[in-house]
């Protein structure tokens, strides 16, 4: 009777468990979806707040840059114009601001295009040449050759004496100039610090008070620096006969007035990060390379600089497209003057925007990102190469 009892019993608990199992399971995937779900749920304000902030606007301002705005009683109407806005800046009353004047480049001006073409020629025939030779590879090698030598010879064809250059043109003074100028300054000051000089703690400090100024007060500092009739060095201007010199009355001294102030304000930048890449590197390879008769040109050059390169090719790619949108030194030193002779794209669509002009400005702003896109593209392909072949 017991067996017979506990078999029945076991019967009955079986049946029981039988009867459980498919809601435990049904449970067990309601959880994992439920967990699946709760992921989505709390990374979608984020991506909603992404797509708020940058992707709707970019859409929105790729229209307005096909379109034109006009004011109507009432309200405001959007025509949609097509490639009118860029037509207008290559080839309509915004050409000679975008992209300047033209005019026959001198000797020099012509070498150097010569030389740059040969040198893209050259390149693209090593490339088709070599074994890692693809026809994608050599497809956008082509369109970097083409639109390379079209920037070039619009730099040969208005930096001369009759010529003048654009936004386009001065923006890109801005930046190459601008970061070649404070990398090395930065450099020179991080390896100067590193070596056993007395203060050399405080001026570390003092190299990063730039830093803490913001970009408009810096522009309003050196606007009062480089007024040679009642700023402050107005003794100093006076000592070395340029009392009566205007650095806003030149196109090339206004450049240069707003390079010196950039530079000024951005060379800490600079400075902080090559010094944590110095101060990273190993002590003890440097000082095997002296014991081995090494002198101090060769240690930098086959020890420090290959050790701190990936942080250099970084810091100028961030500082570089950082460059692009410079606005607030020539807005308030010079008001992008004379003329428009220090005028940015940045700058430029700043003042379409203030006149209404919302689809030249977002133009001038698209044109912008292209140009942002295609240098960085260029410049991280050239890094990705090095590094691959080293």
């Amino acid at each position: 009777m017991q067996i017979e009892r506990s078999n029945q019993d076991s019967t009955q608990a079986g049946v029981i468990l039988a009867a459980r199992l498919p809601n435990q399971g049904r449970l067990q995937a309601l959880t994992g979806q439920g967990e699946r779900w709760t992921g989505s749920v709390f990374i979608f304000p984020a991506v909603l707040v992404v797509l708020l902030l940058s992707v709707f606007p970019l859409v929105i301002s790729l229209y307005l840059s096909l379109a034109r705005l006009k004011f109507v009683p009432g309200g405001f109407q959007i025509n949609f114009v097509g490639l009118a806005n860029y037509n207008k800046l290559f080839f309509g009353g915004e050409q000679g601001r975008f992209l300047g004047k033209l005019a026959a480049p001198s000797l020099l001006g012509w070498l150097i295009l010569i030389v740059v073409v040969v040198l893209m020629i050259y390149g693209l025939v090593g490339y088709g040449r070599s074994s890692r030779f693809t026809v994608s590879g050599l497809f956008w090698r082509v369109v970097t050759v083409i639109i390379t030598g079209l920037l070039v010879w619009l730099v040969v064809w208005t930096i001369n004496s009759e010529g003048r250059p654009g936004t386009l043109i001065t923006t890109l003074i801005y930046v190459f100039v601008g970061i070649l100028v404070q990398y090395l300054i930065g450099l020179g000051l991080a390896l100067l610090t590193t070596q056993q000089l007395p203060g050399r703690r405080f001026f570390r400090v003092v190299y990063l008070l730039p830093m803490m100024i913001t970009p408009v007060g810096v522009a309003y500092m050196f606007r009062m620096m480089t007024d040679t009739g009642k700023g402050p060095f107005t003794p100093i201007w006076q000592a070395v006969g340029l009392a009566n010199f205007s650095w806003i009355n030149n196109p090339w001294s206004a450049r240069t007035a707003i390079l010196i102030a950039d530079t000024w304000q951005w060379t800490p930048f600079m400075f902080i990060v090559l010094l944590a890449a110095l101060e990273g590197q190993s002590v003890e390879t440097i000082e095997a390379a002296l014991v081995d008769g090494a002198n101090r040109w060769q240690i930098f050059r086959y020890i420090i600089l290959p050790g701190i390169l990936p942080v250099s090719l970084t810091v100028v790619l961030i500082r570089m497209i950082e460059s692009f949108k410079i606005i607030d030194l020539p807005n308030v030193m010079t008001n992008g003057g004379p003329g428009t002779a220090t005028q940015s794209m940045t700058f430029q669509a700043f003042t379409l925007w203030r006149t209404l002009d919302l689809g030249g400005s977002a133009a001038v702003a698209y044109m912008l990102l292209f140009v942002v896109t295609f240098v960085a593209m260029v410049y991280v392909n050239l890094i990705r190469r090095r590094f691959t072949e080293a």
